[in-house]
């Protein structure tokens, strides 16, 4: 029998979730599927947790949401259905041939033209964004390269409003991230965020461990106050 540390049961409990929540759906299982075949890396979101970002959007009633990582769209398209029509949600890919999948998988699931896809490194189309003085975004969404995540996050508060919710991705990294002495480019990049999250005063922040098809790891959220 499975206990409540195997792999194998959090895998399981996701199914569990994800048939009676997170039906089957043609656009986002076909973005997988074509991410897939394109040979990216099998680290987007989970189907429960795409859903969770949805939610939490869609509760907060954004029309303007910013995501710092594309890889093959997939959550992307989960976060494209949390807004009203004449919403807008720009994406940040650094890579040209993950965009390309991206770009198709957007269109193939209808939101070609509601979202922008920005190709480069992130920091700089951040700093193009802020350049252009785009309105604020209301709901933010970090998931690309650990190391980079404060820079994120302080691009991120420079492009929001009191009231944007920033949820950063992966940032127990099984544990890892109680580990001081860990030399490991990514888990310095969440302990750092942390410590941003921790001592920035114009947020207010809580994070969550979480376990499934994706492992052990887990998301920080916050709330911009000031």
């Amino acid at each position: 029998m499975a206990t409540s540390s195997d792999p194998a049961l959090w895998r399981a409990v996701d199914a569990y979730i994800d048939s009676h929540l997170v039906p089957a759906d043609r656009a986002l299982d076909g973005a997988l599927a074509a991410s897939e075949i394109s040979g990216l890396p099998p680290i987007n979101v989970a189907p429960n947790q795409g859903k969770l970002l949805m939610l939490l959007a869609r509760m907060m009633g954004a029309r303007r949401i910013l995501e710092i990582g594309t890889l093959g769209g997939y959550s992307t398209i989960w976060l494209a259905r949390a807004l009203p029509k004449d919403g807008r949600l720009v994406t940040l890919e650094y890579d040209r041939a993950h965009a390309e999948v991206a770009r198709r998988n957007l269109d193939d699931a209808g939101f070609g033209r509601q979202v922008e896809l920005r190709v480069g490194a992130a920091l700089d189309s951040l700093a193009e964004l802020q350049a252009e003085r785009v309105a604020p975004f209301d709901f933010v969404f970090i998931d690309a390269d650990k190391p980079n995540n404060v820079n994120y996050l302080n691009a991120a508060l420079r492009l929001a409003r009191v009231g944007t919710v920033i949820v950063a991705d992966n940032v127990v990294r099984d544990g890892a991230v109680i580990d001081a002495g860990n030399d490991d480019p990514r888990v310095k990049g969440v302990r750092a965020t942390f410590e941003w999250l921790a001592r920035e005063p114009r947020v207010d922040a809580t994070a969550l461990q979480t376990v499934g098809v994706k492992g052990y790891d887990g998301f920080a959220l916050a709330l911009v106050t000031s």
